[in-house]
């Protein structure tokens, strides 16, 4: 085919896509549907690898069937574990994560695993069957879906780790990990680079040992020591997460995260963020203050949900609008801090740090 032949079938399946489009009158988001078939056209206009085509095919199968799952949940927080898929029901770590699954499911909260054994299975046993998602994988070992999820229509088998992790962390308000292996590390050091890079959350990031236990506390004194000694991370970096072996400062880390603070977004170049409540004056004067080395110019203020959020759920709820460096995440989670702490909540917000 000649270039010539090529760009004039290119134009015309794109024209194609356009009509189609304009065939459905309610589809939403119409301009990114586009994008994406289009997208598509212009790969099936190249020269990649048939195993290039079978990876997007692939890819994009996985996360529909995560996107139809998780839409129906949209409004209840779900908090993700992770940790060792061998650490079997009679250690103390297992226990430590049933009792804390448990815990957390009673407060209202969803919990996702992996779906395997282990500590993910602890996560299921003490959440129940109807408050999990088991987002497993099949590997040539050690990943079968546990009972307490098997069979479950929540239960998805993912194809590729990117994939699984993507919905693992896109899904989650909140993070718990307890110990494990190199994937449970590997899981730990992303949660909290993705935190430090602004890519993920802010959400609130547990690390839990059993009682008496130190294997997060031995992990935090390697990064106080090596890293934050050493200027590799900021000194303010270690507020992204909470060492703890208490069930209820585990729990109380993640309500309290959510006691004002709602979510947050970015519009343009400038941070909103969402709130629960209204907060008062004194609280932004006071958030001026303490946080002006955050902030690039002008200054942290009251507003209300801007044009560009016309169509978001949250366009009700009071915001803070500032132009945050999106460098120093760990201050930005100390603010948000400050905030649930001096903020007011309603009875109903502060009954309910569950529902978003």
């Amino acid at each position: 085919m000649t270039s010539s032949a090529s760009f004039d079938t290119l134009e015309s399946l794109q024209a194609d896509i356009a009509e189609l489009i304009a065939r459905l009158p309610t589809l939403k988001n119409r301009q990114l549907i586009q994008q994406a078939l289009a997208t598509i056209v212009r790969l099936a206009d190249t020269e990649i690898e048939r195993l290039d085509w079978k990876i997007l095919s692939a890819a994009l199968a996985d996360m529909e069937r995560g996107f139809q799952l998780f839409y129906d949940y949209r409004h209840v927080r779900k908090v993700t574990i992770f940790g060792s898929a061998r650490l079997a029901p009679d250690t103390p770590e297992y226990q430590m994560a049933v009792e804390f699954a448990r815990a957390v499911s009673q407060l209202g909260f969803m919990v996702m695993t992996g779906g395997g054994g282990g500590i993910m299975q602890a996560g299921h046993e003490g959440a129940g069957r109807e408050n999990s998602f088991g987002l497993n994988i099949q590997l040539p070992f050690e990943q079968e879906a546990n009972p307490f999820i098997e069979g479950d229509p929540k239960l998805i088998n993912f194809k590729y780790f990117f994939t699984r992790k993507l919905f693992l962390l896109k899904e989650s308000d909140a993070v718990a990990l307890f110990p494990g292996g190199f994937g449970t590390q590997d899981e730990a050091f992303e949660c909290m680079t993705l935190s430090q890079n602004g890519k993920f959350g802010p959400v609130p990031l547990v690390l839990i040992d059993h009682p008496g236990g130190d294997y997060w506390r031995s992990w935090s004194e390697y990064i106080n020591k090596q890293l934050v000694q050493n200027g590799l991370v900021s000194p303010e970096d270690p507020s992204l997460y909470t060492v703890t072996d208490n069930l209820d400062v585990a729990c109380d880390a993640i309500t309290r995260f959510y006691q004002v603070y709602h979510s947050c977004r970015y519009v343009g170049d400038r941070l909103v963020i969402r709130l629960k409540s209204h907060i008062s004056d004194d609280l932004v004067e006071q958030l001026n203050a303490d946080f002006s080395d955050i902030i690039v110019k002008g200054r942290i203020e009251k507003t209300q949900a801007l044009p560009q959020e016309a169509q978001d759920e949250t366009v009700e709820l009071p915001r803070l609008i500032l132009y945050f460096n999106q460098r120093d995440l760990g201050r930005l989670y100390q603010m948000i801090a400050t905030i649930n702490q001096m903020g007011t909540a309603s009875l109903e917000d502060a009954a309910h740090p569950e529902r978003k």
